[in-house]
């Protein structure tokens, strides 16, 4: 059973879409490598590796991605109403033009998107987060109320616009209190080339823990959990692309047909609230091309276990026997996480009669570790900085963060009694525009360093709190993973810096230590904090300043619209703000 670390909490329809136009996806003669990818090379089955005008998957699309000209555009109206994903009972939803979960949002690699997110909540407000977008320029539309923007008020709606400067899988979901484990979520795929080749692209797979309580409902179960030092109520079931059968035998599986010879990409979402979640298919190793929206060298794995808010795209080759497999996705126990029921899909050969498999999982795993062979794809080697020098004398434990001063920033940030409450009629962006920096210390802001310059952060789960994983998300950047360890961080460790995993998502380990860096090359005020819906909920999290006065701003027009919308509704509405509001 798990519980929560020592948090200080506060008391507590179609969719109107431009659809992408598709890549020449013809079959050439030979494979192409990265390295033969130019402006002729065009994406196809055996060269995933090319995509147009000269880019191709050796890109660093942080240092140029292209530019199509070309605007995607999106309509989603949220909605109140009920659903039963798995054939349970019907619950309290929140619907995204109707259906749970969302419609995809797809574009290509450099296209304009914009998505027109309506509010007909009856007495929710709302935002919504693009995960992992990079927002380059785009700040004001990161869809963090409190933060880059004040919440949608009923009956209101809000356009938000960016460039598609990355490639890959993520989602999109609501930063509203826990609003999005009620509903508010949906995948979002940017097409582009790929570090391995393959055949047809199935889409998106989205995980997530399912509870037949609301989501509200659960985070105050866990706060009062907390006071007698209980975890949160376990999930009661597992969806897989929004379907599952449940405990029961009601529901209904999820269904692939493959052909046997054929290549597969399948993009890995983890939409969880609470849990870490590992996946198999039975018989067939997963080619792992992708985690987050970095590409990396193509790896084996039997077993794959996915943090909340992390993706990976992988490659499945269907040269096994003809059959019916198991798809399955379970809880890992070892990072803490329970549930009631497991996930199961159903994977079938053509020609075969679709039936409940018997097919043999591969050897379980047991621990709460990721992957130690993620290798972007681009080598980049991160400078250390003054980080080895400072390592040795750095306090962490603390209650709070640790700025260390130098040419380049050091923060420790101890995951304890760390509280970030924002204000939804008074976000970071409005002290911006009105040029006020007397930012209040709830706010939890950290300035970056300079233009150019790299941010080292140690994040140390505190001792003597229990030993829970946390899945940590930074907005407005990926960042390097330097090291990760399961014990109290002592400056000896051995960190990479020469070809470090990158990602928007990592792990900090069940009372142990996450490094991490990133450049400061994205002006704006970001968040990062836990994705475990409760933690954030209760606070854990901060933001930081990047480059203030070279932040692109939102339209004033609108923000100030939205704002004003807002601040009437709040005066009269019923559900009172009782936690950090993110």
């Amino acid at each position: 059973m798990k519980f929560l670390a020592g948090l200080a909490a506060l008391a507590s329809v179609a969719v109107a879409a431009v659809v992408p136009e598709s890549h020449d996806l013809s079959i050439v003669e030979r494979e192409a490598s990265p390295a033969t990818a130019d402006a002729a090379c065009k994406n196809g089955p055996l060269t995933r590796a090319c995509w147009s005008s000269g880019f191709s998957i050796a890109t660093d699309f942080d240092q140029k991605h292209p530019t199509t000209g070309k605007t995607v555009s999106y309509n989603l109206a949220i909605t109140n109403g009920t659903c039963n994903p798995d054939g349970g009972a019907d619950r309290i939803c929140f619907l995204i033009n109707g259906q749970y979960p969302g419609p995809l949002i797809e574009a290509n690699w450099g296209d304009t998107v914009t998505v027109t997110v309506t509010n007909n909540l009856q007495s929710n407000g709302t935002a919504m987060h693009f995960h992992g977008v990079r927002q380059l320029g785009s700040c004001g539309a990161d869809g963090v109320n409190g933060v880059t923007q004040c919440p949608i008020a009923p009956g209101q709606s809000y356009t938000y616009s960016f460039i598609a400067s990355q490639f890959g899988t993520s989602w999109y979901h609501s930063h509203f209190s826990n609003q999005y484990g009620d509903g508010v979520v949906g995948p979002m795929v940017f097409h582009g080339p790929a570090s391995a080749n393959y055949d047809i692209d199935l889409g998106t797979y989205s995980l997530s823990d399912w509870y037949y309580a609301t989501a509200y409902q659960v985070a105050a179960r866990t706060l009062n959990n907390l006071q007698s030092k209980n975890g949160p109520p376990a999930a009661d079931n597992i969806l897989i692309n929004g379907t599952n059968k449940n405990a029961q035998g009601g529901g209904k599986y999820n269904y692939v047909s493959v052909t046997k010879g054929k290549k597969y990409l399948l993009r890995l979402i983890n939409m969880s609230v609470d849990n870490y979640i590992k996946v198999s298919l039975d018989n067939h190793p997963l080619q792992v091309i992708s985690s987050d929206y970095v590409p990396t060298k193509p790896f084996s794995a039997q077993w794959l276990t996915i943090g909340i808010g992390q993706r990976y795209d992988v490659v499945i080759n269907a040269n096994q026997t003809a059959a019916n497999y198991w798809f399955r996705a379970e809880v890992n126990t070892a990072c803490q996480s329970s549930n009631g029921w497991y996930g199961r899909a159903v994977w079938s050969y053509n020609g075969v009669a679709t039936a409940d498999p018997v097919s043999s999982s591969f050897p379980a795993i047991s621990d709460c570790t990721e992957p130690t062979n993620i290798n972007p794809y681009w080598v980049q080697p991160v400078p250390s900085g003054n980080f080895p020098q400072m390592a040795q004398t750095l306090n962490v434990n603390l209650t709070g963060a640790q700025v260390v001063p130098g040419g380049d920033v050091v923060v420790v940030w101890a995951l304890n009694q760390t509280t970030l409450n924002v204000n939804w009629s008074n976000p970071t962006m409005s002290y911006l525009f009105n040029q006020d920096t007397n930012y209040p210390s709830n706010l939890g802001l950290i300035d970056t360093v300079a233009e150019g310059g790299w941010n080292y952060w140690l994040i140390q789960q505190s001792s003597g709190l229990p030993p829970i994983p946390h899945p940590i998300h930074l907005h407005g950047h990926d960042f390097f993973v330097l090291g990760q360890g399961t014990t109290t961080f002592t400056g000896s460790e051995t960190l990479n810096w020469s070809n470090p995993p990158r990602r928007d998502t990592a792990t900090v380990y069940g009372g142990g230590w996450l490094a991490i860096a990133f450049r400061s090359d994205n002006p704006g005020a970001w968040l990062m904090h836990c994705h475990i819906a409760w933690h954030i909920s209760e606070g854990l999290g901060m933001q930081f300043l990047e480059q203030p006065d070279k932040i692109t701003m939102p339209e004033k027009t609108a923000y100030n619209n939205l704002c004003s919308s807002w601040n009437s509704y709040q005066s009269g509405m019923y559900w009172q703000k009782d936690d950090s509001g993110l």
